[in-house]
């Protein structure tokens, strides 16, 4: 319980830290020109999440790395603890991974919008499993689930936007991404899976044609086929005519304008959401542009096709997905979005992994389910395995999670303020210890300097972490766990000229020794510290400890510090060692 209290009490915090960011929607959202404008005509910027992994999980959100189509993760589960037991995991996991909880905190922290990704497989049976061939059988669970996220979303006047992410037969050959099963026709070579595809979404809009907070339709997530070469080009991303594609977004228009003419309807290029090839002129007066944007440079060049296709169909432009990587990268796309006028829903809210705002607990008994289905091997127990399911499931809940305020904070204030906070209340009195990796919230070069801060890949062909040990935060500074004590993080593989800053309040004034935790296996490393931008201390020597691990204290005395407010910085002027804590001793 007293966790639980502490979790409220971040939401709670975040809120009010963050409020005046939020926006109050005023009727149906529509397209004006090149904004998207509420009923009044003001611009609305929609800031938001997709909420991954609820309703369709990807196996890279699970830790699964092989074979990452729900489907196939669930058939495994099947021969390990049978189907009973996993409709059971399924139903917790869809009760407990999303609830009221989740989009209040949303609000709370500054978010005004929301993007489901829905799979189909809710709302209506697979084309072959329907009893009459041409007929659709509707599901209550997918519409039941929907209607409780658009209550909760409405009480807290957030937008809405319906984003089919999985289509009957899938849309492309990424096939994670759509639970596709690559033994049966796909949505390009079925016109039975593209009829269902439409029905679906007329039954969509007449269920929801009234509903204001309802913000867009989003008919078909991320199509990747090449249409023209399906040999050579697997994603469609060179294709050039995306017939089919555009043929079949017009036929779902149609078939929503039929009961609905009040809803924005959001369109996806191929090759992921970004080929726009022979799809214009546009066909509806009220659409907007999706694109996505992963792992590239975050400059005006990075977004100069989709401001090139804003300015010549006269239609807004919307980053549907986006995120994965560093809290810096988060920072400068949401800061170049926003000087666009461009909104943007990011990627994932919660996965087992840290660089989102929840991240799921993992638990021995699944981590060996995780291992036996990436690796094979010796086959988990039954009883284990349906163990750590249901625990997974029950941590999937907000109170359950870690919470990275840090996150939260590069996506809603740092794109708008260089001043830095403190990570933890650091208040300095005789034996005070700060632990190394509460460094400052705040941008690279305000609260740290770090040279790795983010992945460029998809233009460097190179692959970089950020923190390389993607764990406790998410900014480009490495940090590590000790697996010998519990919850001892700590920061490594530090660089030359890389810092860390540390605003502190300081109970009582005089002259410190300040005890500074380090580990070195065989470099003569050095450092230097600063108080209020001021050296102090320079030149210190880190002494060697026979380990990267293997952390000793040292000294550094004689540090004046002043009542109150005091901003330290630790400055590595030789890199190559790992820095724990620093205590304050008078």
């Amino acid at each position: 319980m007293l966790q639980f209290q502490k979790r409220i009490q971040l939401v709670c915090f975040l809120g009010l830290t963050l409020l005046s960011f939020q926006s109050v929607a005023q009727g149906f959202l529509k397209a004006e020109g090149k904004k998207i404008v509420n009923a009044k005509g003001g611009n609305v910027l929609l800031r938001g999440f997709g909420l991954g992994g609820w309703m369709l999980q990807e196996g890279y959100m699970l830790k699964i790395n092989k074979d990452g189509q729900q489907y196939k993760i669930r058939e495994r589960l099947e021969d390990l603890m049978g189907a009973k037991q996993t409709q059971e995991f399924y139903d917790a996991w869809l009760n407990n991974h999303t609830r009221k909880i989740d989009i209040d905190s949303l609000k709370a922290w500054g978010f005004n919008s929301v993007r489901l990704p829905m799979h189909y497989n809710l709302y209506t049976l697979p084309v072959e499993k329907e009893p009459t061939a041409g007929k659709n059988t509707w599901l209550d669970r997918g519409f039941a689930l929907t209607d409780s996220l658009l209550a909760w979303c409405k009480a807290n006047k957030m937008y809405l936007i319906l984003d089919l992410h999985a289509t009957p037969g899938g849309q492309g050959n990424d096939t994670n991404i759509a639970d596709r099963d690559d033994s049966k026709p796909m949505l390009w070579e079925s016109e039975a899976n593209q009829q269902k595809t439409i029905a679906l979404w007329a039954k969509l809009a007449e269920r929801y044609k009234n509903e204001e907070w309802i913000g867009a339709y989003d008919i078909i997530n991320e199509p990747n086929y090449g249409f023209t070469n399906p040999a050579e080009d697997k994603n469609g991303t060179k294709e050039k005519v995306n017939a089919p594609l555009r043929k079949l977004m017009v036929d779902i228009t149609k078939a929503i304008r039929k009961v609905d003419e009040k809803h924005i309807i959001i369109i996806e290029g191929n090759g992921w959401g970004n080929n726009y090839n022979g799809i214009f002129p546009l066909w509806d007066k009220n659409m907007v542009l999706s694109f996505h944007k992963y792992w590239n440079y975050n400059d005006q060049a990075s977004i100069s096709n989709m401001i090139k296709a804003r300015d010549e169909q006269n239609v807004p432009v919307w980053l549907g997905e986006t995120g994965e990587n560093s809290n810096t990268w988060f920072t400068d796309a949401i800061s170049l979005l926003e000087r666009n006028n461009i909104g943007w829903a990011w990627w994932p809210l919660k996965k087992v992994g840290f660089n989102n705002p929840m991240e799921i607990h993992s638990n021995p008994n699944y981590n060996s389910v995780v291992n036996y289905i990436n690796n094979g091997g010796e086959k988990p127990k039954e009883s284990n395995v349906y163990s750590g399911l249901m625990e997974l499931a029950i941590y999937t809940k907000l109170e359950n999670t870690i919470i990275h305020k840090d996150v939260i904070d590069a996506m809603i204030r740092q794109p708008h303020s260089n001043e830095t906070k403190p990570f933890k209340a650091n208040n300095i009195k005789n034996g005070a210890i700060i632990y190394a990796v509460d460094y400052d919230l705040g941008k690279n070069n305000f609260a740290y300097f770090d040279l790795d801060t983010a992945d460029y890949h998809t233009v460097t062909n190179k692959r970089t972490a950020g923190n390389r040990g993607r764990i406790y935060r998410n900014d480009g500074v490495d940090i590590s766990k000790d697996s010998m004590l519990y919850e001892k993080y700590f920061v490594n593989s530090i660089e030359k000229g890389e810092w860390l800053q540390y605003t502190v309040n300081v109970s009582s004034k005089g002259n410190y020794t300040l005890k500074l935790n380090t580990a070195s296996a065989n470099s003569d490393g050095k450092l230097t510290i600063s108080i209020n931008g001021k050296t102090v201390a320079s030149g210190i020597q880190v002494p060697k400890t026979g380990g990267a691990k293997k952390f000793a204290t040292f000294d550094v005395k004689n540090i004046a510090l002043a009542d109150g407010k005091q901003v330290i910085r630790v400055i590595s002027d030789t890199g190559g060692y790992n820095f724990s804590y620093i205590q304050f001793v008078k």
